[in-house]
């Protein structure tokens, strides 16, 4: 088992018998990002904070049955989607993430696996200023990925913020793999474009 299994493993462990401690690094870490997914699906921050916190007692209260068929981000993903969509729905709202096709122009930017053939030019030395700027870079691409598009925002934060693997990010999104692939290219041309106009 790689480290990052074992500590997953352990995670849950300690999830399941009530550990505070985990529950707030896991809280601190998915929070920002299950609200930026939500809010792609109910589009209203305050909505969208609510769902997070729903989604967090569902955790609490599931954890003991979670059977690790996904994992523990997925699931707790799947539990945020499944709960925003009950409540777009609800509110006469749908948002659908697979918008099909493929977009021709996308393997001019990327490589086949999802990976930029030019890189933007990356600062040699670190100066006050320049870390002043990286961190308005930041806020800066915030933004943008708040502005994607809905699928386009899902995907882009399920797969690069929160590291989940391709086929899970599929299944969460109840996408097929070749469509989430073609909206996290479509994603990263604009953030792409968002960075360099801002270099």
């Amino acid at each position: 088992m790689r480290a990052t299994q074992l500590d997953e493993r352990d995670s849950i462990d300690r999830l399941k018998a009530g550990d505070a401690a985990v529950f707030g690094a896991l809280y601190h870490r998915h929070t920002p990002s299950m609200i930026r997914v939500a809010g792609a699906i109910v589009n209203s921050a305050a909505t969208a904070e609510e769902i997070a916190q729903e989604t967090w007692l569902s955790v609490l209260k599931n954890i003991g049955g979670f059977e690790e068929r996904s994992s523990l981000a997925g699931w707790i993903f799947t539990i945020l989607i499944n709960k925003a969509r009950t409540r777009a729905k609800r509110d006469g709202r749908a948002i659908f993430f697979d918008d099909g096709g493929e977009e021709n122009g996308l393997a001019a930017a990327f490589d086949g696996h999802g990976r930029w053939k030019e890189m933007p030019e990356l600062w040699d030395e670190l100066t006050p200023e320049r870390i002043v700027s990286g961190r308005r870079l930041a806020e800066h691409l915030a933004v943008a990925i708040d502005a994607l598009p809905p699928a386009q925002r899902a995907v882009i934060v399920l797969r690069v913020q929160q590291g989940l693997e391709p086929a899970e990010v599929s299944r969460i999104l109840e996408l097929s793999e070749g469509n989430m692939r073609v909206l996290l290219h479509r994603a990263r041309l604009s953030l792409r474009a968002t960075l360099s106009e801002l270099i």
